[in-house]
């Protein structure tokens, strides 16, 4: 597996390494620690956030959440900075800028999330007096900062991805059910509960709601009213059996296509019978990015190694 060999100065060398430790690389030690330290602070954000919103807890306790969301700001602050500092050397070894390489930590998913997680707290400074308790929700967003250290919520989104296309056929089915469904309990329904069923917009809140709850309140009166709602539900089941269905087979694909991935990067490992401790680490990281247990690992090295050595026997 080829390294660059370009020559860094001592400058570029921290910035490395405090991007290696960053991105959970198992090479450094302190990487580990980082990420149960960041990890741990937003469970416990999560759960201050939530008492804080019980009236008698926040009256007694309020300043101490205070003084906890301070630190917690300063702690988000600094790996903001530090990320945004370091990914300048996240594409150097493939010849991108260092621009390049903390643009695509900015305006990515996480680099949003980090971003908006702490921003209602400075905008508190920037505007006291304001009334920026919806912005403040914002803060919940710390815990979309977990999925960093799981490739759970990665497989997830790449599965729906590969899938656009099963979902997009699902969305227009919905969406033909909802125009048709809606325009017919308007034309069963509105004569005897003009309140309810006063137009079209409104009967398509009615299907909205009972798709997503499996009831609309409202009781139809008519007995095609009654049908209509009942076929509405099975409806409702079937699209969120098709939707389950898609994401499931598509999750496992993703699963697959991982381990697929991790094989071949053993495989070719493997290819001159000698593992370096830059392979190895390269592995390990493979390993740790992928969520992948060390029994995976070790089943998948065991069969490269048998297909290797049948291949290697006189014929």
């Amino acid at each position: 597996m080829a390294s660059s060999t370009v020559p860094q100065s001592a400058y570029q060398r921290i910035q490395s390494r405090v991007f290696r430790i960053l991105e959970g690389d198992v090479s450094e030690p302190a990487s580990r620690f980082c990420e149960i330290f960041i990890a741990l602070l937003v469970v416990l954000n999560v759960v201050a956030i939530i008492l804080e919103s019980v009236p008698d807890i926040h009256e007694e306790w309020g300043h101490y959440f205070h003084y906890f969301d301070l630190f917690s700001v300063g702690i988000f602050s600094i790996e903001y900075v530090l990320r945004v500092w370091s990914y300048a050397q996240k594409l150097v070894a493939e010849g991108g800028s260092a621009w390049e390489g903390r643009k695509s930590y900015i305006f990515s998913f996480f680099g949003l999330v980090d971003f908006f997680s702490t921003v209602p707290f400075y905008l508190q400074l920037l505007l006291p007096g304001t009334d920026l308790r919806v912005l403040r929700m914002f803060r919940l967003l710390r815990i979309f900062k977990l999925s960093r250290y799981n490739s759970a919520m990665d497989d997830m989104f790449e599965a729906i991805k590969s899938e656009r296309d099963s979902f997009s056929s699902a969305l227009f089915l919905l969406l033909i059910s909802g125009l048709l469904f809606s325009s017919l309990i308007y034309i069963i329904e509105g004569h005897d509960q003009p309140e309810v069923f006063p137009s079209i917009p409104a009967a398509m809140h009615w299907f909205v709601i009972t798709i997503i709850s499996g009831w609309g309140n409202v009781d139809p009166v008519t007995f095609p009213g009654v049908i209509l709602v009942i076929v509405t539900q099975i409806l409702a089941i079937a699209l969120a059996a098709i939707l389950t269905g898609v994401v499931s087979t598509a999750y496992t694909t993703q699963v697959s296509r991982r381990e697929a991935m991790y094989e071949m990067e053993i495989r070719e490992v493997l290819a001159d019978g000698v593992v370096t401790e830059e392979e190895a680490a390269h592995l390990k990281n493979m390993q740790a990015k992928y969520g992948m247990s060390d029994e995976q690992v070790e089943a998948i090295a065991a069969q490269v190694r048998q297909e290797k050595n049948l291949d290697q026997e006189p014929s």
